[in-house]
């Protein structure tokens, strides 16, 4: 499927750049549709290509030495992935799985050189992508390693959906499929003690959860809980 490069000019990190510039990233461009369930690459698998995601959500998935799955990431639309240019590595360090129905972007690796040299704004704009990413991935080692479980839980719970939340009668409800599994991945616990906290924050008020589903109905009071305060 051809790309209109009135797509990228819609997303932030391309949005500096001239027709010609969009015009010649897009000539390179194949997009691709990933059915819910489906991955776009594998753990280990070589890095022959970097994606944006267009519409969707993805979540990025790690295995450990010990055979643990953790989340890493939830990609968003506009984001990029599978970037390992950055890290200086030929490898994917984790599985990209579509959690809804998706459409990604993607560009052989070897471009991205050309890419940057055409266009200095787009090498600075990715710089201060991950940086972003770096901050957020310190942020979660910080709360593993200091905080209490609830409060983790908490602070993955509000990340969600500052970035996936869409209004829901009185509430903000993650606009995709999020089980308490994904949370307990997400946070380093384990699906028992998630289960737990979100039954208790269900009797609360503060969340309303289901199949798949969570809604947050009180996100000034766990907000509170989150940072500790009475």
């Amino acid at each position: 499927m051809a790309m209109d490069r009135s797509v990228l000019r819609s997303i932030p990190l391309f949005a500096a750049m001239s027709d010609a510039q969009l015009d010649r990233m897009t000539a390179q461009a194949s997009t691709r549709r990933i059915p819910q369930g489906e991955t776009v690459f594998e753990q280990g698998d070589q890095a022959q290509v970097f994606y944006l995601l267009l519409h969707g959500r993805l979540k990025v998935t790690q295995v450990t030495r010990d055979g643990q799955q953790i989340i890493v990431r939830v990609v968003h639309p506009g984001d990029l992935f599978g970037f390992t240019r950055a890290l200086g590595r030929s490898d994917y360090p984790g599985t990209s799985t579509a959690a809804v129905d998706s459409l990604v972007a993607a560009w052989p690796t070897a471009s991205w050189d050309g890419f940057v040299a055409d266009n200095p704004h787009l090498a600075m704009n990715a710089i201060r992508t991950i940086g972003q990413r770096l901050d957020e991935a310190h942020t979660r080692i910080r709360e593993m390693s200091t905080e209490e479980v609830e409060r983790r839980v908490a602070h993955a719970v509000l990340r969600l959906v500052e970035r996936a939340g869409r209004h829901d009668g009185a509430g903000l409800r993650v606009d995709f499929p999020i089980s308490r599994r994904d949370i307990a991945e997400m946070t380093g616990t384990t699906l028992h003690t998630v289960s737990r906290i979100l039954s208790a924050w269900e009797a609360q008020g503060l969340v309303e959860g289901g199949r798949q589903k969570l809604v947050v109905r009180d996100r000034v009071g766990l907000s509170r809980l989150a940072e500790n305060v009475e």
